[in-house]
């Protein structure tokens, strides 16, 4: 069985045939999702504010494209062995479009995508500002997407941003719509309290529905074991690792620009033997020996 697929299946028996709760990370870079992978995380999320900030520097307004999304997902899903979802932002165009992405990113590994109903270029779903499209636009697309994946088990999200605009009861509208245009989940974006959690989940009592966390953001901060008991099944948490790279960055770079040392920081590093051991380095030192010169010559001549 191929590796795809073995992570389809994993992840729709999380979703589909556990009570649990499946606690995702969202992983700025490769390096992030193996250090998630190796500290117990069973599922990881690329998604656009994270691969925005990594590979350009700049906020989630739209600037990221299907290629570049399409790029760090391939190189993630590469990298682990647990299934990895993604964020397809609006499908990158129209139907046409969207057909096309959901091919390429079931290709590159992905278990699932959602795609959300905001005008492009989109934003941040907890930044001001956002434009909704016509319900029956994503429904369009959501059709579209459930045509295009080759595998039954690939799994489509619909998300909607209608909260911040329009109110939760829209909200839970459109997402029923998607629904019976055939979403396999929902992800209501940016509930403002948590009996509007609860209020989600009774809409869709069958139905596996997200829930991020975003410090600072609309939605009051919950833990996954209240997430879990509220009935939903996965728990993003979107910006955790983007934010923590950047202050560790800005902490060490003020140390390095203003004493040209690393004294009061390098209790806070991992070490070059830890570093090595966590990237594979006695793998890769294996597997040259296995297929040195030597160790082919004695292969050969037996």
């Amino acid at each position: 069985m191929k590796k795809a697929e073995k992570m389809r299946e994993k992840f729709c028996k999380m979703m589909f045939e556990s009570d649990r709760l499946t606690n995702m990370v969202v992983v700025p870079d490769v390096l992030a999702a193996r250090v998630a992978e190796q500290q117990g995380f069973k599922a990881l999320f690329v998604a656009g504010y994270a691969a925005s900030s990594d590979l350009l520097g700049l906020p989630d307004r739209g600037v990221l494209d299907f290629n570049q999304q399409l790029d760090q997902l391939n190189r993630v899903c590469q990298a682990v062995n647990v299934p990895v979802f993604a964020d397809a932002d609006t499908g990158y165009g129209d139907v046409e479009n969207v057909k096309r992405t959901v091919q390429a990113f079931e290709q590159a590994g992905a278990v699932g995508l959602f795609l959300e109903d905001q005008q492009w270029p989109k934003r941040c779903g907890h930044m001001a500002g956002k434009q909704l499209v016509p319900t029956e636009e994503l429904e369009a697309k959501l059709r579209a997407a459930v045509e295009a994946r080759h595998h039954d088990n690939f799994l489509i999200m619909s998300r909607t941003d209608a909260r911040q605009s329009y109110g939760l009861e829209e909200a839970i509208n459109r997402s029923k719509r998607y629904k019976a245009a055939g979403a396999d989940m929902v992800f209501v974006e940016a509930p403002q309290s948590k009996d509007e959690l609860r209020q989600v989940v009774k809409e869709f009592p069958d139905v596996p529905l997200m829930a991020n966390m975003i410090e600072g953001g609309d939605t009051p901060l919950t833990s996954a074991d209240e997430l879990e008991k509220m009935g939903y099944r996965i728990l993003v948490h979107p910006n955790d690792l983007t934010y923590v790279d950047a202050y560790a960055d800005r902490m060490l770079l003020n140390e390095l620009h203003t004493t040209g040392k690393t004294d009061h920081s390098q209790d806070r590093m991992i070490e070059f033997p830890e570093f090595n051991q966590m990237v594979g380095l006695d793998k890769l030192n294996s597997l040259d020996q296995q297929y040195s010169n030597e160790s082919m010559k004695e292969y050969l001549n037996n």
